[in-house]
């Protein structure tokens, strides 16, 4: 008579000798994904109009591919200029997933996913991966990081898009030593949270400039706590000569511009010479304007940086390692920012907040 193992199934057969090799994996793991509930969108527009809340059925993992049970997932800037159309990747429509970036536990595997995971890990896709605003996501193996659990799930959840931009740009333009300097715009931004802590850590001093609104001081004090040198409102800038504001901090070599507008014409007047300038978004819609003066007797240089297009020239490796370097600092309480969490079965709201219909809002995570 043959051993009960030759009765079972080929497939259980192979499930059966995953169980013996992973200590945390199921008894009877599904091939299936259990259902799921996923933001989708057909169109480009508002995303307050053209996003609804759909229940999607199970779906079928291939022999490589992990079910992941999301955790939380952000509501970015670039997500909704995706819904609207006006980013430079997209999704391919109708039923588009929205949603780019997020942090999962595994839930199930492929019989033949050979990457180092087990069920309750917590991934991330890394690099960031369409459709992360949904309950269970299936991707194939090479799609998913796994990232430390000892940390909120709101930074796992977070990690990829905003500190990666400040650590990439602190490093990516100018070679910058200790004591050295640099200027930002939109200070308040978790790109600019996250520059001021990062450069900190380094020995690089800041000088921010913030927007003149109700609460300014009190955001003021936030960034000193966070390690900012100096916190200025447009408003003070509104003078020839800016650099003597700084007092003993020398002259910058490098500003981060996510304004445009005046804003950046108030960071160009700290640059030293040969500076440059970097910009990476546009949040007051109003472009760039530069005084020819800037370059011809102080050789200002302006750069751009646009996160994905990095991810995208072979970097996936490195974009890993600093996953995993940025949540070390998050572990060590030396990288944090604001952010509101908010369930996603109140998802209208997180997107209202988000939109800005309720006034200045952290960033919203939506917890699943």
């Amino acid at each position: 008579m043959a051993p009960p193992s030759r009765l079972l199934p080929p497939m259980l057969q192979i499930l059966r000798r995953r169980c013996a090799s992973r200590c945390h994996f199921s008894t009877a793991p599904s091939l299936v994904s259990p259902p799921s509930k996923a933001v989708l969108y057909d169109e480009h527009g508002a995303p307050d109009q053209v996003l609804r809340v759909v229940d999607v059925p199970p779906v079928h993992l291939g022999d490589r591919d992990v079910c992941v049970r999301m955790l939380a997932a952000p509501i970015n800037p670039s997500d909704i200029n995706r819904i609207e159309g006006v980013y430079p990747v997209r999704p391919p429509l109708p039923g588009a997933v929205a949603g780019y970036e997020g942090v999962g536990q595994v839930h199930a595997l492929g019989p033949a996913v050979t990457a180092p995971l087990s069920p309750g890990d917590w991934v991330i896709p890394s690099p960031p991966s369409f459709g992360t605003w949904q309950t269970y996501i299936v991707k194939h193996e090479s799609v998913w990081h796994k990232v430390r659990s000892d940390v909120p799930m709101e930074y796992a959840a977070t990690v990829t898009v905003n500190p990666l931009t400040a650590l990439r740009m602190l490093q990516d333009f100018v070679k910058l030593n200790p004591g050295d300097a640099i200027v930002q715009n939109g200070a308040t931004s978790i790109v600019g949270q996250c520059v001021i802590q990062l450069a900190k850590v380094h020995g690089i001093h800041t000088i921010n400039i913030i927007r003149d609104r109700p609460g300014s001081e009190e955001a003021k004090d936030k960034l000193k706590l966070l390690g900012a040198d100096e916190v200025f409102m447009e408003s003070q800038l509104d003078m020839k000569n800016v650099k003597s504001l700084l007092g003993a901090l020398p002259e910058p070599a490098l500003g981060f511009n996510c304004v445009g507008g005046n804003a950046a014409s108030l960071l160009l007047k700290f640059l030293r010479q040969g500076g440059t300038m970097v910009t990476y978004g546009g949040m007051s819609k109003r472009p760039v304007t530069i005084p020819t003066s800037y370059f011809i007797f102080k050789d200002i240089s302006l750069r751009g940086f646009w996160l994905q297009r990095w991810m995208n020239s072979d970097k996936a490796e490195d974009c890993r390692t600093m996953i995993d370097y940025l949540l070390g600092l998050v572990h060590e309480g030396k990288l944090k920012y604001e952010m509101e969490a908010i369930p996603f079965g109140e998802f209208s709201l997180a997107l209202e907040k988000a939109l800005g219909k309720h006034g200045s809002q952290p960033k919203q995570v939506m917890r699943f």
